[in-house]
Formats: structure tokens, C-alpha cells, sequence
């Protein structure tokens, strides 16, 4: 295959590609160097750009993936020809601070180069001439990004820490900007917007994160039209009405957040630790929203197949409701979700448990892995087994299981996905529903574990004095019996939405929004995020078939994107890796961190000695990145220094659990 060849002559056809993209024969090269498996395992560092002389913030491709631009604490802005591995143009950019973020602007020639920066400022600089042609000042915090639009060319916008996304038009003989979103209006003034991107494939779609765990869509045609026609109002008394209009329209913005982590932000918050989207992106079809949040995971939405969050809607109760045989105040019995419940009446099954013959081997490799306590390696292999037989509740169950052992953050939710999963699949899956019942009372869904406890009990009275229910319904009777009638006061009271501060008050537009919200559809576990607020995560591959983040390790993480399996980490930096931008067309990456360089990636010949930026213990990695993202500064402190801290929060240094043993036959083991 020609795949094995270019392996042993990347140095050789190197010069080639570059004139094939001079030449725009892109779409011919990238069929030859699509993004694989084999060229993922040979990635390798190619190149280390030196120029700057501060940490790199920020990378940014031309669109035919000839130029890379970059941006730094040192204030300067430089292109590079990244084949020939030389600067071709060196600006100070006129800001006074960091620079965030580096755009060339569409149809431009790549001559018009937009930067955003720490001094509250945006530039347009025009390269050629090597001078900042436009400065605007309209945003009263640091810049975090700029985004461009091929369907606008004249076009940008900013997102700053003001909390404002703001719209410039080049046209405009004012050459000023306009406020498109000002999400203090919607949040209160503590909001800071983070990050924003365009959908590529329809530009009219404009993705935004700021702090807290809320990632919002907007349709920018409907916000426009909407501004228009209040402006088209001419009246006294349709002003003083339209004053009072919600600062969008209803059906403008659409907002997606992993559902687990409204209900754990108090938490979060009591550990000072912090939730921000730090980085959005489209896939290359535009159809899904990767976004790194800072201080836990990477997610990606889908935004054709949407899921609301799993939340349930029974009422909440009182150790009083309890004591007094109260479960369901007249609502029909079951934990009630999104289009159906655990009863899953009319749900079409799948109970069959068999497997092929090749997929039956990966199940016992998983059950295998789940008997030596390797919790990531079983749920790797039960994720491979789910990607290639979907509909197979065996595999969700026993995922959940692992899930349910390893406790990383975000994992009991994983599990409850699962269960249901299984459940949908097989509503007679005894280990499935169990599960459920703990997920929920580890999600702290105290009154629901204890409904659905009820009902699996009801279902399955065989298992109902089993020691691994006994031992559930004594922990939910003794975490409900623990709270005072104020605790309960505060429990019964929209649990998964709290706002950011208690001292806020969030207007009931967003409150609605938020519970419209919808719910992921991977999580990408190992990286860890938690000291900067500029990191990305990106797809690579023409089509995303792979997905990158930064790590404060100093290291980047490769998933697949469909098992969402960890495929390689790579060491980038000798800090922290915040940016990866791959090429446009092929399979080459470029990062950059605290180090002052930018760092060039692509897969090596078959004759390259071995890879020293590889680091082979990935479950260890991500097991002390975990590690890190739960530490007490103390600890982060340590862990910059080199020194490795064993064990993780609720696990033992040897892999023992510390979950109590009398779980049993229901709980403990895989199917």
C-alpha cells in the first residue's frame, strides 16, 4: 500500500506537498495523506520553530495550510513557512499584553492577519506592509478570541472577558465594532466569555464558551433580524415595549452541556476548582461541537441527534416523605427521563447477548482486564466491543460496571448512561438497573436512587435482601435521614442548575435555556486543565476521525473519536501544551505551550530510531492527570516539580476499591 511507502520517504515528498498546495492540488494530496491509525502511531516531532521569546498562546493556519501564523506573550505576531521551517515575516502587533488569539481573514490574499489581546484590544494588521492598519478598543477586558467566517470575508468577531461577543465589519467607514451578544445580560456581571467559533459549513451558526459549564449556539441571522426590527420601531411607546425584550429572540440560541456537571459545580466550586469552556470547535462537516473544559473533561455534542441531559422528574423527598412510606405523590412510579423510564413500556428490545466470534473475544479480554481491577483497559476494550455491536446491552452493562470502579470524574454518569442504555436494549437486565439505583446515589440523586431502589426491588424480589441491597438502601435512608428540613429546603430546589455565585440572580430566560440544554455525546477522559484557560481540543483528520487536547502535564492526548479510546500521548512541551492546530489537509500538527516555540508533528519513516516524545504508560498519565485535576495546590505544586503522587482520590495505591464489598453478585461483577 502507498501508506507503508511515504512512511520511509516524509522527508523526501515533504517538498513535493508543499508544491502540490502551491500548486492547489490539495483535495488529490489529501486522499494520499488522510489521517490513519498507522500515521497516528508514527507521529513524531519533526520541528521545533524558535522565534519567539514568551509562551506561545496562540496557531493559526492559512486556508491552503502554506502558512502558520503565531502569537505570544511577547507581543509579536510571526508567519511561518512550516515546510521550510523558516519565519517569513516578524510584527510587533502594537498591543501591550499577551496576545490570545491570531486569524488570517478569508479571501484576503493572506495578507490581513486580526489579533486579540490581554490589553482589551483587537488588531488588523496588514502583512505585507508589516503595519497594524486598524485598532479597536470597544471591549473593557482580555480578548480571548477571534473568529472568521468564509461566507464573510470582511467579517470577524471577538469574544472577550467582558462577557461581550462583539461583530466587526472592514466595510464600515467607522471601522468600529458592534455588540452581537452581551451575555451579561443573560448571566450577571460576572461572566467572561472564553472562546468562540463558526460553524464551517453553514457560517450563520456561532458557538461560544465562557465559565461555567454551559456551551451556547447562536443563529446569528435570527439575532441580526431581530435587532432590526427593533430598530425599525419608531414609536415612544414600541421603545419603551421593546426595552424591555429579551436581548435574543426565543430560538436563537440553543445551549449543550455535559449533564452531570450542573449538579457537581457547587462541589467544584467549594474546591476551587473551575469550570470554563476554555476552547470550542465544528467538526469539518459541522454537524458536532467539540469543546475542552477547563477543570474536568473534552465533550462532543452532536447537533443533528441531539440528547437532552438525563434528569429526573419525580418529586423530590423529605426524610419526613420517607418515614412516612412517601415515594411518588401521586406521579406514576419510575424514575421518568427524556422520552422514556425504566419500565420502557412499548421500547423495542434487543435481549440477544450473543456476539461474534471476534467481538466474544474482546469481551473476555474486557472481562479479564475488569478481574485485574485495570478499569481503563476494560472499559478501552468494552468501548471498542460497543463501537462495532451497539446493540448489545451485555457490553453497556459491563462498561457501567468498570465506569463505576475507576471514579474518575464524570464516570458515574458515564455508568448511569449506561444502565439506561442497557436497560432501553433489555429492560430485564437485573445488573443494569441496580447500577442505576447507585449511579444515582453517587450523582446525589438521593431521593431518585431510592425510587428506583424501590422498583428494582419490585421487579426482581429474588434480589430484593440481597446484601448489595441492603447495603444501598441503608446508605440512601442514611443520606436522606442526615438532612435537616433547611438542607431539604435547598436539595428540593432545581438541583442541577445552580448559578455562579450566590450572590447572583439568573434571569428566567436563561434559566429556561439552561434547562433546554442538551446533553454529550463522548467524553474524552485523561488530559488534565486546570492552570490555564486558553487550551484547545481539536479534531484531526479530514473527516475528525481522531481528537487532540493539550494536557498541564506537557503533554497532547490522541483519542479516537468514536470509542473515544486514548490512542497515544505524545510529550509537547516541557509545561504545559495549551494549543494544537492540525493542518487543513494532511496529517501534520503544530502546538505550542509555555516553551517559546512552536513544535511541528508528523509521522515518522519506519526508519527513524524510536520516538523519545512518546509516553508509553498511558494509563499512568492520564491516572495522574486525574490525579492532578483533584489535588490540593499543594500537590500541584509537587507535581510540577517532578515528583509523582500514586493513588487517586476514593481508590487505593494498590487498585483496590474502596466501595463497600458487600455489593455482591448484583453489583460487582461484568456480565
Amino acid at each position: 500500500m502507498f501508506c507503508g511507502q511515504a512512511m520511509t520517504t516524509v522527508n523526501i515528498t515533504r517538498d513535493i506537498l508543499h508544491r502540490q498546495i502551491q500548486d492547489k492540488r490539495a483535495s488529490s494530496f489529501q486522499r494520499f495523506y488522510h489521517v490513519t491509525d498507522p500515521f497516528i502511531k508514527r507521529l513524531g516531532l519533526e520541528a521545533e520553530l524558535q522565534g519567539h521569546t514568551g509562551c506561545v498562546n496562540c496557531l493559526e493556519w492559512n486556508e491552503r495550510g502554506d502558512l502558520l501564523a503565531s502569537g505570544s506573550d511577547d507581543q509579536h505576531a510571526i508567519i511561518w513557512d512550516p515546510f521550510r521551517h523558516k519565519k517569513l515575516t516578524t510584527m510587533h502587533t502594537g498591543h501591550a499584553a499577551n496576545i490570545f488569539s491570531v486569524k488570517f481573514l478569508p479571501h484576503s490574499g493572506d495578507r490581513i492577519l486580526v489579533t486579540g489581546a490581554a490589553d482589551t484590544k483587537v488588531h488588523v494588521h496588514d502583512l505585507t506592509v508589516k503595519e497594524t492598519i486598524h485598532m479597536f478598543s470597544d471591549h473593557t477586558n482580555r480578548v480571548k478570541r477571534i473568529a472568521t467566517a468564509p461566507m464573510w470575508p470582511n467579517t470577524f468577531w471577538s469574544a472577550a472577558e467582558d462577557g461581550i461577543i462583539r461583530q466587526y465589519d472592514l466595510r464600515e467607514s467607522s471601522k468600529r465594532s458592534e455588540v452581537l451578544i452581551d451575555l451579561t445580560e443573560f448571566c450577571g456581571q460576572l461572566v467572561e466569555a472564553k472562546c468562540l467559533a463558526i460553524n464551517p459549513r453553514d457560517n450563520n451558526y456561532l458557538a461560544v464558551g465562557a465559565n461555567g459549564p454551559f456551551v451556547r449556539l447562536y443563529d446569528i441571522r435570527m439575532i441580526h433580524n431581530y435587532r432590526k426590527s427593533l430598530i425599525q420601531s419608531t414609536s415612544a411607546a414600541v421603545h419603551t415595549f421593546c426595552d424591555r425584550q429579551k436581548p435574543i429572540p426565543d430560538g436563537a440560541g440553543q445551549y449543550y452541556v455535559a449533564g452531570h456537571l450542573p449538579v457537581k459545580l457547587p462541589d467544584y466550586n467549594n474546591r476551587l476548582r473551575v469550570l470554563v469552556a476554555t476552547y470550542v470547535t465544528f467538526s469539518p462537516d459541522g454537524t458536532e461541537l467539540l469543546v475542552n473544559m477547563g477543570g474536568e473533561q473534552v465533550y462532543l455534542f452532536d447537533l443533528t441527534f441531539k440528547q437532552r441531559p438525563y434528569t429526573f422528574l419525580i418529586p423530590k423527598m423529605s426524610s419526613t416523605d420517607v418515614q412516612n412510606g412517601k415515594t411518588t405523590n401521586g406521579v406514576s412510579n419510575g424514575i421518568h427521563l427524556p422520552n422514556s423510564h425504566i419500565r420502557f413500556a412499548g421500547t423495542k428490545m434487543c435481549t440477544s447477548s450473543e456476539l461474534p466470534p471476534h467481538l466474544e473475544k474482546i469481551k473476555q479480554q474486557a472481562n479479564d482486564a475488569f478481574a485485574r481491577q485495570q478499569w481503563t483497559q476494560a472499559i478501552q476494550l468494552y468501548s471498542l466491543g460497543i463501537h462495532r455491536a451497539s446493540c448489545n446491552a451485555m457490553l453497556y452493562g459491563n462498561r457501567a460496571a468498570a465506569y463505576m470502579k475507576r471514579k474518575w470524574d464524570g464516570d458515574h454518569y458515564d455508568a448511569l448512561r449506561d444502565c439506561l442504555k442497557a436497560l432501553t436494549l433489555n429492560p430485564g437486565h437485573l445488573k443494569a438497573h441496580f447500577r442505576l439505583a447507585r449511579c444515582l446515589f453517587e450523582l446525589k440523586y438521593v431521593a431518585e436512587a431510592l425510587e428506583c431502589l424501590d422498583d428494582f426491588k419490585g421487579k426482581f424480589p429474588e434480589q430484593a435482601h440481597s446484601s448489595a441491597c441492603d447495603a444501598l438502601d441503608k446508605d440512601i435512608k442514611a443520606a436522606l435521614f442526615s438532612k435537616t428540613e433547611s438542607e431539604d429546603k435547598k436539595a428540593n430546589s432545581s438541583i442541577r442548575f445552580h448559578s455562579f455565585s450566590q450572590k447572583e440572580s439568573i434571569p428566567e430566560d436563561e434559566l429556561v435555556l439552561r434547562e433546554r440544554s442538551f446533553d454529550y455525546k463522548h467524553r474524552y477522559c485523561g488530559h488534565c486543565n486546570t492552570t490555564t484557560d486558553i487550551k484547545e481540543a481539536n479534531f484531526f483528520g479530514s473527516k475528525g476521525q481522531y481528537i487532540v487536547s493539550g494536557s498541564d502535564d506537557g503533554s497532547f492526548f490522541i483519542w479516537e473519536k468514536e470509542t473515544t479510546n486514548l490512542v497515544r500521548i505524545l510529550q509537547g512541551d516541557e509545561s504545559i501544551v495549551n494549543c494544537l492546530q492540525p493542518h487543513p489537509s494532511y496529517c501534520f500538527l503544530a502546538t505550542s505551550g509555555i516553551d517559546p516555540v512552536v513544535r511541528l508533528w508528523n509521522p515518522r519513516p519506519e526508519t527513524d530510531s524510536e520516538n523519545g516524545r512518546v509516553v508509553e504508560d498511558m494509563e499512568g498519565a492520564a491516572q495522574a492527570n486525574q490525579r492532578r485535576m483533584n489535588a490540593d495546590p499543594l500537590e500541584v505544586m509537587l507535581l510540577n516539580m517532578g515528583y509523582r503522587i500514586t493513588g487517586l482520590r476514593g481508590v487505593g495505591p494498590d487498585g483496590s476499591d474502596d466501595e463497600d464489598s458487600s455489593e455482591g453478585q448484583v453489583q460487582c461483577r461484568p456480565s
